[in-house]
């Protein structure tokens, strides 16, 4: 790959595409509450709109900084963009783009590997949309016909699905991985102990966002010995 192109022609046509598609999505997800508001005069009060706010930043506002850092060394900037306004991201998307690149043999963190990340969350997009399609339509009858064991496997779907994403990454970095499972383990006893509850809302976001920064921390670590050995 023509590593100029990619930062002097691709890059930037992505983030002003990625914006603009960006800026659509929040506003065609506005819209119905837009119409609710403009034609049919339905306006919830300021101060149930400011308690639904503070419920759901108090549940997610971490994720706002905790999933853009965790996803873009895989996915780089295209992959964020589509990432982010198509949704299903860590159950669907990631995945996706971290199978893309294994097959296809880049490294994620790469031009290539963004390149390649882009490719297949672009096809898990499409086939996403459309099995939705489908499923909104036949779903709930195809569901029904299944036996009660089928559908009680199904909770086991995704668990399964970053069981293998961790073997697959796990494997070129075994002293990395071997440090987070004891780290990522250690971290959420603490958390179901009650260690940290003096954090508001810790349960929802506290694992997550140790994991990822303590990784971090962990990967410049491991790095920084490796190099002053070498």
């Amino acid at each position: 790959m023509n590593s100029d192109f990619y930062k002097d022609e691709y890059t930037p046509k992505i983030n002003r595409i990625g914006k603009l598609t960006g800026y659509l999505g929040v506003l065609v997800a506005f819209t119905p509450a837009l119409v609710l508001a403009v034609v049919y005069g339905i306006v919830p009060k300021p101060a149930a709109l400011l308690t639904a706010f503070i419920s759901g930043t108090s549940a997610f506002g971490v994720l706002w900084f905790v999933e853009p850092i965790s996803y873009f060394p895989v996915v780089g900037p295209a992959g964020t963009y589509m990432a982010f306004l198509s949704g299903n991201i860590s159950n669907m998307r990631i995945p996706c783009a971290s199978m893309a690149q294994v097959a296809a043999e880049v490294e994620p963190g790469t031009e290539k590997g963004s390149i390649i990340a882009t490719l297949g969350m672009a096809v898990s997009i499409i086939i996403n949309v459309s099995v939705l399609t489908i499923g909104a339509i036949l779903g709930s009858s195809v569901l029904a016909m299944l036996p009660d064991s089928v559908k009680a496997a199904l909770n086991y779907l995704l668990p399964a699905l970053f069981g293998a994403l961790f073997v697959q990454f796990g494997i070129k970095m075994i002293k990395h991985s071997v440090i987070m499972v004891v780290i990522a383990f250690a971290l959420y006893f603490a958390i179901g102990m009650g260690v940290f509850n003096w954090l508001p809302g810790a349960s929802n976001w506290l694992g997550t966002l140790g994991c990822v920064f303590i990784s971090i921390a962990v990967g410049i670590t491991t790095l920084s010995n490796a190099k002053k050995q070498a």
